[in-house]
């Protein structure tokens, strides 16, 4: 058993409040204790029969300290990149003439396919702990870039079995064969949701968490996206949708339907997507990176306004985001959204927490994971400011990332 004394911390965001000259006590993987540091308490039940015995105190310099953060929204696994497709969006080239060019998601798919597991996993390996050591301590990852049955299995077994190596983030592991239909499917896309349909209890037999579904044009359709949804579901996996990045396709009223765990990316939100998912509770992550290039903003202030619980997703992905840094995401979050530091830090915790189904992770509290981060500034608002700010210490689980 560790005990682990975190202390002269200058200014504390727990997620539910702020305190100065703090201190946390971490035994083993959770917080046993969370407070101002002058009311340290002699024991605490528990802990080592109840006496606080620590075995190692580390002093944080009156930093920042906040829960790790949460991404909800990621797509790691992939191979190659599509530098000159984001050359060529840039410079004003519509979307048919990226895939003439040989450009847009068949374009990694094919390269994803051709690579070997071991350099796919090493590059998945490595981003991963691009989010852990920037602050990230939970990874909402999905597949999607091999669209057969045993390259979806193979990316949903290597996210697992990546997440158990040292150094790595916890992950989310989210089944997103639907992401679009693959070439040997042409003009049978029917054909293509049945098989993803019948993949679904594989896909949780291997170790996924949730099921996705991109509905938009050039992707799924609502129904499409029902079958889907409702075969992941009835085998345990928790629904969750991309809703419409461009064009509505009644992803929203689906989402609710659904009872989705998420509704994502959500560029075209109308009033009406707003009230149902107020009305039935279906939360939304909300990209800003994504959200800049495709030149739409989600009507962020307003959900807030609603009542809508809010998460921040960076939605890496090899053709529009190669983020890993969530404390960027916060600071896009406030400039391109509006969102107060407050309400997009914990976006980026408690949002991220509750989206992707987990109590125990999110804020700082007895009971809680000790997934906790050192920041190199004095005040939350540095996030606003930084635009990346560093992270100079991270827990996960109560143990130092190097």
């Amino acid at each position: 058993m560790t005990v682990r004394l975190l202390t002269n911390i200058g200014r504390l965001w727990t997620g539910h409040e702020v305190c100065g000259n703090a201190a946390i006590l971490v035994h083993n993987d959770r917080i046993a204790w969370v407070g101002r540091a002058a009311d340290l308490p002699q024991s605490v039940p528990g802990v080592v029969n109840d006496i606080v015995d620590v075995d190692h105190v580390e002093n944080l310099g009156g930093a920042l300290v906040t829960p790790g953060l949460i991404d909800a929204h990621t797509h790691p696994v992939y191979a190659g990149n599509r530098y000159a497709e984001m050359a060529m969006r840039s410079g004003g080239s519509s979307a048919s003439a990226i895939a003439a060019a040989g450009g847009g998601i068949g374009s990694t798919v094919t390269v994803t396919r051709g690579t070997d597991p071991w350099t796919l996993c090493n590059g998945v390996r490595e981003r991963l702990h691009d989010w852990l050591i920037s602050g990230t301590t939970t990874v909402e990852a999905k597949t999607g870039y091999h669209l057969t049955r045993d390259g979806e299995l193979a990316d949903v077994r290597l996210l697992r079995e990546l997440e158990k190596e040292p150094m790595m983030p916890r992950v989310h592991v989210t089944f997103l064969a639907a992401h679009v239909v693959p070439p040997e499917f042409f003009g049978r896309q029917r054909d293509y949701v049945d098989a993803v349909s019948s993949w679904c209890a594989d896909a949780a037999a291997a170790g996924a968490d949730s099921v996705d579904v991109y509905c938009d044009d050039g992707h799924f359709t609502a129904d499409e996206a029902r079958w889907v949804l409702a075969s992941g579901r009835n085998v345990g996996l928790m629904p969750r949708i991309h809703a419409g990045a461009y064009n509505r396709r009644g992803a929203v009223q689906l989402a609710a339907e659904m009872s989705c765990a998420s509704a994502d990316l959500l560029h075209h939100a109308s009033d009406e997507d707003l009230s149902v998912m107020a009305r039935y509770g279906v939360p939304a992550v909300v990209c800003p990176s994504t959200a800049l290039q495709v030149g739409h903003l989600p009507p962020v202030r307003r959900m807030l306004a609603q009542g809508i619980p809010v998460a921040l997703g960076s939605d890496h992905n090899p053709g529009h985001c190669g983020i890993t840094s969530m404390s960027l995401v916060i600071g896009m979050a406030v400039a391109a959204f509006g969102m107060s530091v407050n309400d997009a830090l914990r976006a980026a915790t408690m949002g991220g927490a509750q989206v992707l189904g987990y109590n125990d992770r999110g804020v700082l509290a007895p009971g809680r994971v000790a997934d906790i981060v050192q920041w190199d500034a004095d005040h939350e608002g540095a996030f606003a400011w930084s635009f990346g700010l560093k992270a100079r210490r991270v827990w996960r689980g109560g143990i130092p990332v190097q």
